[in-house]
């Protein structure tokens, strides 16, 4: 099931620092960002690939289904991460006019790893 995952984040006078180093549960080989969104986006899920999703801006919905559980995550800072298993079958949505949603995933884009058909 999908879960949220605090980033390191280091502050001072200068500002905000956070570190994206050894704490995603995969090793990212396609990285991608959702920007000037309306509407909904999503609405699948994957045979193998695993996703790490980050607002860098603004916020969004994340509606998640993984067969037997359902929940809605509010992605409303950068110091959050959402792992999505394969699994995970998601939407999102809501997003704010700033909303800079980062995707991070563990393999290339690859049509035959999408399931659109919700459970």
């Amino acid at each position: 099931m999908a879960r949220i995952i605090e980033l390191p984040t280091f502050s001072d006078s200068r500002g905000n620092l956070t570190v994206i180093e050894d704490i995603l549960p995969f090793k990212v080989e396609r990285l991608y960002y959702i920007y000037n969104a309306s509407g909904v986006r999503g609405a699948h899920r994957h045979l193998n690939t695993t996703q790490a999703m980050i607002a860098l801006s603004g916020s969004c919905e994340v509606h998640v289904d993984d067969g037997s559980n359902k929940d809605i995550f509010l992605l409303n800072s950068p110091e959050q991460c959402l792992i999505l298993e394969p699994e995970d079958w998601h939407m999102m949505r809501d997003f704010s006019k700033n909303c800079i949603l980062l995707i991070a995933a563990s393999a290339k884009y690859d049509p035959n790893d999408y399931i659109h058909d919700k459970y």
